[in-house]
């Protein structure tokens, strides 16, 4: 009774009023993308995971579920073809659903050129985990956006799609559950009050990540690679360089060198396993048990707070790309695809065009993430200050997966790669469109815009002082 009468008060939301344009205009976007990248760019992690389908023996570094999937049309031989064409068929589709859904011509125009941007479309490009988790995660909202919009419950076939793409992009990425459990909670039905529901999402999250382990290890059959270690070797790392402690495992000797070759790095944690002296090293930690290695953190965190916070503020700032050079690296998406001996092609010299104006963008504020996280959170205050209505519960569930993946990064990240916020970009994007409501005041403005403003200025001084850093990944690790 409640969504009829909120239908009838907004126009945009009957269903005669939905335009069927956006959805044309998506498949028609669907038709040009896919050729312009063909056959997809193939990114090392990709070659990687190819490999072990090849060799029919999967790990857990690199997601266990998105291998399986592309093994099962290992037929088409060394070509990415297949997972472009999921990724951007996702996306697509689901960017035409909200389109159709939101009943704006504006809006959905404004939802399809979101979509077409650069440096979104150059990623989507990329057959990688953060592609893979972005189309799956814009279909899903796609679905749930074209029931609740319109004021219909999501029947049992749209929700079985959504369940399956929201668990697909749960596994693809580790920390996929921060975002995809306030697209979930969308499907249950809604508690009265905001606060239950966040509480809910927040239970929700650390129960999807320890139900992952067993399915990637004994559902998907992926073997243990150590993964999971290289967060506590990071942040351990961190602390003993930062304090000389050995008391963590670590002799004095031995942090003298990570000190000396700077092998703990704000940028990622790549030094301490790729360079071959800092992975000497850290051999008595590499060689550990994941319990031992949690209870030396535990330790190590407890008796050096301090060393830990300038630590994980000093990542943080890199991965959201605040204070950071010019040219930070870890942003543009790659023009071709990682030489390889398997076969692997390269897309056209058009679609590497493409990739560098994409490439140019990562140097502009759009692709600061701090940025983002703003408008996330102005967005998210001025829903909350709006009435009740299935607008209102998209825009902020997509606030709240934007938020609670950029959240995620405070505590477990060791890279500052832009991929890994691209969800968040296009979550934040899409919530504002849809929450936009022509004539209705902005709650927090002022303090929005002198927040911005402030990110602005000082970010555009850093990359206007700090020394350009080094273009060549091996430069980077030394």
């Amino acid at each position: 009774m409640e969504a009829s009468k909120a239908m009838e008060g907004n126009p945009e939301q009957r269903m005669g009023s939905a335009p069927i344009w956006p959805m044309i205009a998506a498949c028609l976007l669907l038709a040009a993308s896919l050729p312009l990248f063909w056959p997809g760019i193939a990114a090392y992690d990709t070659i990687v995971q190819y490999r072990e389908i090849l060799s029919q023996s999967y790990t857990d570094w690199h997601p266990p579920v998105m291998a399986r999937l592309w093994s099962l049309f290992a037929f088409a031989g060394p070509s990415a073809a297949v997972l472009l064409v999921i990724q951007m068929a996702a996306y697509w589709i689901g960017l035409g659903l909200t389109g159709q859904a939101v009943g704006s011509n504006r809006k959905a125009a404004a939802l399809l050129a979101v979509g077409a941007s650069p440096l979104l479309l150059g990623w989507l490009a990329v057959v990688i985990k953060d592609s893979q988790l972005a189309g799956v995660l814009t279909l899903a909202t796609g679905i749930v956006s074209a029931y609740r919009l319109r004021g219909r419950p999501v029947p049992l076939s749209a929700s079985t799609i959504a369940i399956v793409c929201l668990a697909y992009a749960t596994l693809v990425r580790a920390n996929g559950a921060f975002s995809t459990i306030p697209i979930a909670m969308l499907l249950l039905p809604r508690p009265r009050n905001d606060l239950a529901w966040i509480a809910a999402m927040i239970v929700a999250i650390p129960a999807a990540l320890l139900l992952s382990q067993p399915v990637n290890h004994v559902l998907l059959g992926a073997r243990d690679s150590g993964v999971r270690s290289s967060q506590p070797i990071y942040d351990l790392a961190a602390i003993a360089v930062r304090t000389d402690d050995p008391s963590f495992g670590l002799p004095r000797p031995s942090i003298r060198v990570l000190q000396a070759h700077h092998c703990v790095k704000p940028l990622f944690w790549d030094p301490l396993d790729e360079n071959a002296t800092c992975a000497a090293a850290i051999r008595p930690w590499s060689h550990a048990s994941l319990g031992q290695l949690f209870r030396q953190f535990s330790r190590a965190l407890a008796t050096h707070p301090a060393a830990y916070a300038a630590h994980r503020l000093a990542h943080l700032n890199s991965t959201e790309r605040w204070l950071v050079p010019l040219h930070w690296p870890l942003a543009a998406p790659p023009m071709r695809s990682e030489p390889n001996d398997l076969g692997f092609a390269d897309p056209s010299p058009i679609a590497m065009q493409w990739q560098k104006a994409a490439g140019w963008m990562t140097d502009v504020p759009l692709a600061w993430p701090i940025l983002w996280t703003v408008a996330a959170i102005w967005g998210l205050w001025n829903a909350w200050h709006r009435s009740a209505d299935a607008r209102r519960d998209l825009a902020t569930a997509l606030f709240l997966s934007a938020l609670f993946q950029e959240a995620s990064f405070v505590l477990i990240s060791i890279s500052s790669d832009l991929r890994y916020h691209l969800w968040v970009m296009l979550a934040t994007a899409l919530g504002w469109i849809i929450l936009w409501q022509p004539g209705k005041a902005l709650h927090a403005r002022r303090l929005a815009l002198l927040t911005m403003a402030f990110l602005l200025v000082s970010g555009a001084m850093a990359r206007a002082t700090l020394p350009l850093p080094p273009t060549r990944y091996h430069d980077l690790m030394n």
